[in-house]
């Protein structure tokens, strides 16, 4: 090995444990801010569709009409019943 080998590899030896916290540290940022994005990103897409889905839900509203009445004839004879039996 040439001397400028040796001098640069002793060198990049005694910077290793700074190469390697800056390096995590890089590494921690760029999940951190890659992380933030996408849950930005999923949450404004949930949002969009969410209000869309209650635009077409406003627009076309539904109702539902059911008929009760066969409910209460029998609720109305079964308290009938109860008075008899008393």
């Amino acid at each position: 090995m040439s001397q400028e080998k040796v001098d640069r590899y002793k060198q990049e030896k005694a910077n290793r444990k700074k190469t390697m916290k800056r390096e995590k540290f890089k590494k921690g940022v760029l999940t951190t801010v890659g992380t933030v994005v996408c849950v930005v990103i999923i949450g404004w897409i949930g949002y969009s569709g969410y209000g869309y889905f209650q635009s077409q839900k406003a627009e076309n509203p539904t109702q539902t009409e059911i008929d009760v009445s066969s409910i209460n004839d029998y609720l109305s004879g079964l308290s009938g019943t109860e008075d008899t039996a008393e």
